[in-house]
This record gives structure tokens, sequence and C-alpha cells, in this order.
């Protein structure tokens, strides 16, 4: 017991040692007094562990508890059996299992024990009825859980999920007639909910997909009377627009678009974007549009038959309708027309917060990073309290490099009695930001900083995972079934998050840079950097980290001032920062373990990935764990076979098993048999390549991996491999590959490969991206 006041007094050492003290005097429970101390003394120290977070060992001490002594209270049911919150978690522990029928026969038992009738309104006790629904639906007994819904239907409070369930119950059992009836009155429910009427289509069994001209018509006509009964309804009007192609989706855009314009929709581009899949209906939307903004132009109008014009159109609508068009241009990736069509709005009308912000997504599509901020942050000085604006504007200054501003930027809407902006987003796990830091922490090299950020995304995760514990009694007690049953289940996939998959991959690739080179810390001046430099670069690198340094150092001596005024005027007791530079994390001796423990909830939660796999190949290979970087390449192989990483993954694992003398003959062999799903060893490596490349025609990664691959299975073939690279250059045949990141990546590897090709290509992409900085001038 004293043990477990000291832990409550965070003396966890001491608390530990006292614990185990007790353990060792009675292991047994040999102890006869007027209790057994044994139990206890596990019990306590379950809950030390558990206090730690260490569940694992936790469970093994409240185990060990209950085989000492059987009439624990952990037999809750039987010693409890009035208890309502034990008899639910006995149900939701067999479902969690998929004992389906076992977890109904408890849910029911406990129904049958209650002495009083629930009323009708008793929210508690209509939940757990949902739930029970829940467990017999997912036993795979439609018609029955159908049964059982009807059956619960006046003792539900939740009546639109009930409603919903009903409808989908009655799908999945081809009763269309009452299905459409069921997803019509949903419909009356809410008009804006897509999924209802993608379950009215199938309830009428109409194929949306496959529809013929005379059943557009039917189709529009339908949507029609929806629109005049429900005539607030966007996803009414938007739907058709999905199904519709030719003449009938023309007329049915027209009317939409038009309708949106005049009442100066901001997000019409986005509703529509969707469209833009299908080649003819975007060439539909820009000849529309184009049309409008010419009669606009000319007569204040959408459309002009030549005849006196009674209706004028609002003077907003010709700002829309440009509004519009740049958006479209700029997902055409016409940049210079965006531009054009931008400013022209602005010019129109300049207090817009929104074509600010367009106009700085254009630029940075086109790839002019520092000009996208300057616009965005031009947009943010229009409106201060728009905390939207404020967050994009801090991404694009972090994507510029300006991490200063940025941090100045977000702490406008951090709390003012914080120590500092980045305190405060961490506490509110605001992990947008700390990705974009982190990153642009990488793009500067400095290792440290980055990987600190990327660990503490990680604790986030971690911390979430552990949060659960604390909703275990409350969602039981107050009976939020399915809800809970839905967190569980969020919890089990919880690091497939986006999130979590950038920041893992983000670390994983750092880790792997410092084991390929451990002298690598940061941004150094020594010369092993400079590698595959020439003279003149090496000059020009060094330069540029000199200057970089020096503002580096001048930024920590101003940051230092600010903190020592603020603590001098007591706004906020800052905890110190003992590792700000991240140095422990750069400085680890074992990188591909630290990198395993990122890549091992990815191999685990987000199988379906790629690049999953491709990092888990990397890791492998450096620990020249042959097999499973072979079975890395084989699921990645199973996912796209033309991947272009993968094809070179490919080469390098049959080129470093080949050069390994000391490998395990039976690896070896095991190797050799297996390799034949990816690659056939009848083919040699050039062919390999060759049979690749043919397959991938057209395609920019695919040309450069081919060329590179080449350079690696023999350095005699750089005349072929350059070549190959000529096709970038010179082939119209590739231009539909051609994008700004992708010839970014081309241009990297040319320098580093192709020295002799880059300013040829540098100049080409030039012509490409004509207001990219990066092509500008020699990089």
């Amino acid at each position: 017991m004293k043990g477990l006041f000291l832990n409550h007094m965070d003396r966890k050492e001491e608390a530990h040692e006292l614990v185990r003290k007790g353990l060792s005097n009675d292991v047994k429970g040999s102890h006869q007094g007027s209790y057994k101390g044994s139990h206890i003394c596990w019990h306590v120290y379950g809950l030390l562990h558990r206090s730690d977070k260490n569940y694992g060992q936790a469970l093994k001490c409240y185990t060990h508890a209950l085989k000492i002594d059987k009439d624990s209270q952990l037999q809750l049911l039987s010693l409890k059996p009035n208890n309502q919150k034990y008899w639910i978690g006995l149900a939701i522990s067999y479902h969690l299992q998929k004992n389906h029928e076992t977890a109904e026969n408890v849910l029911t038992t406990y129904e049958g024990t209650l002495k009083e009738k629930p009323t009708p309104l008793d929210f508690e006790h209509g939940e757990m009825l949902m739930y029970r629904n829940l467990i017999i639906e997912e036993s795979g007994d439609i018609q029955r859980a159908l049964e059982n819904l009807e059956s619960i239907k006046d003792k539900v409070c939740d009546k639109r999920s009930w409603k919903e369930k009903k409808a989908q119950f009655l799908l999945n059992l081809e009763k269309y007639q009452e299905a459409e009836q069921a997803y019509r009155e949903l419909i009356d429910l809410n008009p804006d909910c897509y999924e209802y009427f993608e379950g009215l289509h199938k309830s009428q069994k109409i194929n949306t997909r496959e529809l013929n001209e005379e059943q557009q018509v039917e189709f529009l006509k339908t949507y029609k009377e929806l629109a005049t009964k429900y005539s607030r309804s966007n996803a009414i009007k938007r739907f058709p627009l999905q199904y519709t192609a030719g003449e009938n989706f023309k007329k049915a855009v027209d009317e939409y678009l038009q309708s949106a314009l005049r009442k100066g929709v901001p997000s019409l581009f986005v509703n529509v974007k969707k469209l833009y899949d299908d080649p003819e209906k975007a060439t539909i939307i820009e000849s529309l549009v184009e049309g409008y903004l010419e009669s606009l132009k000319k007569y204040e109008t959408f459309t002009y038959n030549g005849t006196e014009v009674d209706l004028k159109e609002p003077p907003t609508a010709y700002l829309w309708t440009l509004y519009f068009l740049a958006q479209h241009y700029d997902y055409k990736r016409d940049t210079i027309k965006a531009l054009q069509l931008i400013n022209e709005a602005i010019e129109h009308t300049p207090t817009m917060v929104e074509l600010y912000m367009t106009k700085g997504r254009i630029l940075k599509h086109g790839g002019d990073v520092c000009e996208a901020m300057k616009a965005m942050n031009e947009g943010r000085e229009l409106d201060l309290q728009d905390r939207f604006i404020n967050s994009k504007c801090t991404k694009y200054m972090l994507r510029n490099g300006q991490i200063t501003e940025a941090e100045k930027t977000i702490g406008l809407f951090t709390r003012g009695d914080a120590p500092d902006p980045i305190t405060d987003l961490i506490d509110m796990q605001c992990m947008w930001f700390e990705l974009e830091e982190g990153e642009c922490y990488l793009r500067q090299n400095k290792f440290g900083r980055s990987l600190k950020r990327f660990h503490q995304i990680e604790k986030h995760f971690a911390d979430i995972t552990d949060d659960q514990f604390d909703f275990h009694s409350y969602c039981l007690r107050k009976v939020t079934l399915r809800a809970y049953l839905s967190m569980l289940r969020l919890e089990d996939r919880l690091r497939s998050h986006p999130y979590y998959f950038r920041a893992a991959q983000n670390a994983i690739k750092i880790y792997l840079t410092l084991y390929d080179n451990p002298s690598v810390t940061a941004v150094s001046e020594d010369d092993s950097n400079f590698a595959n430099m020439t003279e003149g670069e090496i000059k020009k690198a060094k330069s540029k980290a000199k200057k970089a340094a020096a503002k580096a150092q001048q930024e920590a001596e101003s940051k230092k001032a600010q903190q020592e005024e603020q603590a001098k005027k007591k706004v906020s007791e800052k905890p110190r920062d003992e590792d700000p530079e991240g140095d422990k994390f750069v400085k680890t001796t074992d990188p591909l373990g630290e990198a395993f423990k990122f890549y091992q909830p990815l191999q685990e939660l987000s199988p379906k990935r790629i690049e999953t796999h491709l990092l888990g190949f990397e890791i492998y290979l450096r620990k020249k764990r042959y097999l499973l970087a072979l079975r890395s390449l084989i699921q990645a192989h199973s996912i796209n076979s033309n991947n272009s990483t993968l094809h070179q993954d490919i080469i390098r694992f049959e080129k470093a098993v080949a050069s390994d003398t000391s490998i395990n003959p039976i690896v070896a062999k095991v190797v050799a048999e297996q390799l034949s799903i990816i690659h056939s060893q009848n083919i040699p490596l050039p062919d390999f390549n060759n049979e690749f490349l043919g397959r991938n025609k057209g395609s920019i990664p695919h040309l450069l991996v081919a060329a590179e691959s080449l350079l690696l299975i023999d350095p005699s073939y750089k005349q072929e491999a350059e070549d190959l690279l000529l096709k970038i250059i010179d082939n119209e045949e590739y231009a539909g590959t051609r994008t700004l990141p992708i010839c970014i990546n081309v241009y990297e590897s040319i320098k580093k490969t192709f020295n002799s090709r880059a300013e040829q290509f540098r100049l080409k992409c030039k012509d490409w991206f004509p207001i990219a900085t990066y092509f500008r001038e020699t990089n």
C-alpha cells in the first residue's frame, strides 16, 4: 500500500520496489491473516503498470490475482447480476470475438432480468436494443435483423438510425418496393444526403453508370420533380450531372452553373470538379462558362440570342464567372491563363479574400511558392479574424522555408497564456502544423528538428490509443454502445491514418539516410556532403550553408532575447526543452531499429499501400534480411507490378544477393525459388528492363527508372541510358505525365547521374513551367 501511495506522489521507482517486496513475501498467497495478501499485491502491481501505460504487464498481474482468488470481484456477473454494465461488457467481449450468438444471448438474458419495464423514452435501453440488432446484422442473418428491428420500433429513441437500418435491410433483402418507400422517407428527413439517393437508385434498379439517352431523360425528369419538392437541396440539383451525358448533360449543367454563378456560390468549382473525370464533360463546362464570360462582358447576361436583353445579371455574376474559370484553368494547369483571370477578378473586387487564396493556390501549382505565400498573406491581412486563411498562410510560409514567420503567424490564434505558440500547438495535437514544419526542416537537412516533429506526431497517436482506456467505463455506463464499438474499431486501425503514414514515411527515410551516412547529422560544411558536386557547386553550396547558419544564429539570438523578456514579465513559465535541436534522435546508435518502430504499425495497418512494402524492403535490405526483403517485394508486386520504384528495387535486390558472398546457401536457394514470382530467372536483367519499359510507354517516371536501372545493371550502358532520357526532352508522347513534381524529381536525378543532360532538361522545364522558380537558374 505504501508503494501505491508513492506512485501517486510520482516516486515510481520506490513504488515498484516496495510492491515487488510485498510480492516476494507472499507470492503464492500463503498468508493466513484476515485477508489474503497476495492477490491484493498482484492487483496493486497491476495498478502501477496501468498508470505507466504498460497494459500488457498490468493484464498479467490481474490474471495472477484472479488465479489466486477465484471469488474475487473480477467474477462480476455472478456476484453482481443486477449491474447493467457488467452484462453489456460481457456481450461486447463476445461480439469483438465474433461470437455473435453468445453476445446476443447475454443481452437477451439481461433484458429478461429487468424487474421494471423500460419506458418508450428510455434512450439508454433503446441504444442497447439497437446494439443487439447490430450484433444480429453482423452475424449475417439480415432477415432476422429486420424482424428484430420491427419489434423494437416503439422502444428506440434514435428514429433516424432506425429508419436508415430498415432501408438498408430491405435493400439487402431485395424488397425493392418497400426499400424505395423507406429511402423516400429518409430523403424527406434530409434531402442533401447523397447516400439516401444512392439507395433510392438501387431500390429502383437503376444502373446509373449505364443510362441510355431515353433513361437519362426519365432520370432528369425524376430529379426535376424532386427539385420542385425540395427546392433548397443542392444534392438534388448536383446529382443528375454525374449520371447524364451529351446534350442532356449540357442542358442540366447549363442550368446548374447559371443558377450558382448568379447567386455567387464560392464552392461551385469544388462541387463540379468530380465531373472533370470525364474529359467530354470538362470540355462542355469550359465552353459554357467561356460563353458566359464573353456574353457578360458585352451584354451583362449569361446568354445572348440576338434580341434586346430585358433581364441583366448582377455585376457580381461577372466576378464569380472569372473566379470559376481561374480555378478551371488552374485544374488544367494552364497557369498563365488562370493567373490572368484571377488578376482580373482581383482588379474587379480587390477586397474579396477568396480571390487571393485562389491566386496563391495557382502560383503554388505553377511552382512559385514565394509569390504564392505573398498572395496568401495579402488575403490574410484583409481579414485577420479568419482562422482558416491564417492556417493556410502558415502552411505556405512553411512550404517557402519561413519557419520563424510561420510560427509568428499561427501564434495569432494560439492561447495568449501559453509559453509559446509551438507548445500550445503540440498540446492541442495540431498535427498538420507539426507535419509541415517537420517536412520544412527536412528540406533544410535539419534532421534532428525534423525527427523531433515526427516523433511528436507518433506520441499523439500513442496518447490517443492510451486515452481510449478512459472511455470504457463511461461508454458502458452511458450505454453509447454503437459509438463505443466504432471507437474500438477505429483504435484498431488508428495508425493507418494519413497523418501517421506521412510522418512515419518521412521519419523512416531520415533514419535510412542516417544509417547510410553516419557522419550526416545536420547541414554541414564537411566536403563529404558535396561528393557529387562540381567545384563551383561546392563553393556555392558552402556559401549558402554559411548564410543559412548565420541567419539561424541570428534568429536563435532574437528568439532567446524574446524568451528572456517574456520570462521577466512572467507571462508564463515555459517548461525547459532539454533537446531543442533533436540531437538525441539524430545520434541514435540504431537508426534501423528506430526506423522499424515507425514501420511496424504500417506493416500491420496499411498493408494495401505499396509504399509500406517498399519502405520495408529498404530496411530489410540494409539488415541483410534477404527473405524478408524479398517478401516485401512480392507483396508490393501483388499491389502494382508496374510500379517504377519496385522495378528498380528488384534489380537492386538481385545485385545485392549476387554480390553477398556470406549469404547462407539455404537462404540463397529459397531466394532463387521465390524470386521467380516477380522476375523469371531466364530473362537477363537488360531484357527485364526493356520489357518493363515496353509495358509503360509514355510515362516519364518509368522512363527515368529504366535509364537509371541500365546504369545499375552495368555502368557501360551509360550511352543507352542517356538516349532514353532524350525521349523525355524531345518526345511529346510523354507530355501526359509531365507534371511539376515529376519533372523536379527527374531533374534532380539527372543532375546526380547524367549531369551532361541536366542543363538541357532544365531549359525544357523552364518552357513547360514558365513561372516555376525551381528551373530559373541552375540549382
